[in-house]
């Protein structure tokens, strides 16, 4: 899948040799996008429409599901087609160990959001649990194997849109 970024003329900040430019643009470091590769499109969607993540219907299409997901947006690809668009193959045999991660309000939400998920699916990995930081988590894996974790973490602040505040 070509993906085109028209008028990207700024160079990252953290590259060797960035900024030399005094008139180039910076890119700010963020995320923007989680794309989760899958062996079915059409049922990764299904299980992520399931938990309530709400799809783009304009720009999905039958080989790529996007989905609003608070700040950021979660993409599902086909797996095969990500390791070969990245030129990946020698590289990755799966899941990079990576864990997608979502905080939320309370220890009671945990268990709800852990329970929806085995309901849509999911294989719980570890129930909601008390942690040794103070806070109260459990883990998932979706059906294509990617890993979740559910947090309630009470040293940190979710602001009105759930989005969370991490402390300076």
């Amino acid at each position: 899948m070509p993906l085109h970024f028209s008028g990207l003329k700024r160079s990252l900040e953290w590259l060797p040799g960035a900024g030399n430019d005094e008139k180039e643009e910076m890119v700010s470091a963020n995320v923007t996008l989680i794309t989760l590769t899958v062996a079915d499109i059409a049922k990764a969607t299904r299980f992520y429409e399931s938990l309530g993540f709400v799809k783009s219907k304009s720009e999905s299409q039958e080989q790529v599901s996007f989905f609003r997901a608070g700040g950021i947006v979660l993409s599902l690809w086909d797996r095969k087609e990500q390791i070969q668009d990245a030129n990946a193959g020698t590289l990755w045999d799966g899941n990079g160990g990576i864990v997608v991660a979502q905080n939320i309000a309370s220890a009671a939400e945990v268990d709800a959001v852990l329970d929806k998920a085995k309901s849509a699916g999911a294989r719980i990995l570890k129930p909601g649990t008390k942690t040794f930081w103070g806070g109260y988590n459990g883990y998932f894996a979706d059906p294509d194997g990617h890993l979740w974790e559910i947090a309630h973490n009470p040293h940190w602040q979710l602001d009105g849109d759930g989005r969370l505040v991490l402390p300076e």
